[in-house]
């Protein structure tokens, strides 16, 4: 199990990671770990427009239950047939999402091995292929940050900051009058992941908010898409 943990998972990423260091990153570990992210989630784009066609179908689902509420709300009993109708008629595939998450937390788990067995002239030879070029002392710094250090409140409280704002933005387009569990977790998440990132290396930050960024650009982009795709079955959703 160790084998295949180091000569399938952690060797390779590890190389390419320092492949990218080399050449496209310019010598800086921190924008390699950006393209690496970036590489990571074209890698699993299937994955993710399917699970951002499913979230589409969920917002209209979540349209069309509040419209049935409001059409029989004199009639519980034929309510809660339409309700459970339309949730059997508008499947979704779960496993999309986790198979996103699930790599993406393999690769957290990978970035952390390597930044905990060093990034030393020694270490980086044991594992280096031969076409792989050494790149000598690594300069681990992002803009005046060290990838490594821990409890950060910079970068953990940039991705709390986003997670909030990207909640925030969908209760508003979502959601009609705001309840007090809404609200709960409106700030016990973003809180819960700070915290989580705040005792972890820097470099868990910059990977979680450059794969929030990527998600939040394709999912405005795919929401324009499959809207349209969606309102053929499904009411119509909130601009």
């Amino acid at each position: 199990m160790v084998t295949i943990w180091n000569d399938f998972l952690y060797t390779p990423l590890f190389n390419l990671l320092v492949w990218m260091y080399n050449g496209w990153a310019g010598g800086n570990l921190g924008w390699a770990v950006v393209y690496l992210t970036i590489i990571l989630r074209i890698v699993l784009l299937p994955f993710s427009l399917i699970n951002d066609y499913n979230r589409v179908k969920n917002q209209a689902l979540y349209m069309e239950i509040k419209e049935i509420e409001k059409a029989y709300q004199n009639d519980d009993v034929v309510k809660k047939q339409e309700i459970r109708k339309a949730m059997k008629n508008r499947r979704v595939q779960p496993w999309a999402k986790v198979i996103v998450l699930g790599i993406q937390a393999l690769v957290l788990v990978l970035l952390y091995q390597v930044f905990i067995d060093g990034l030393t002239g020694e270490r980086i030879i044991e594992v280096l292929y031969p076409s792989v070029a050494w790149p000598g002392v690594m300069n681990t710094y992002f803009y005046g940050f060290d990838l490594g250090m821990r409890h950060s409140l910079v970068w953990p409280g940039i991705v709390g900051l986003f997670l909030m704002a990207e909640i925030y933005f969908n209760f508003r387009r979502f959601k009609g009058k705001i309840e007090k569990r809404d609200l709960t977790y409106f700030v016990l998440f973003p809180l819960s992941v700070f915290v989580l990132l705040w005792v972890l290396p820097m470099v868990k930050s910059l990977f979680i908010l450059t794969s929030l960024i990527f998600s939040a650009i394709l999912g405005n982009i795919a929401r324009v898409f499959f809207q349209e795709m969606v309102k053929r079955r499904f009411v119509k959703l909130p601009k």
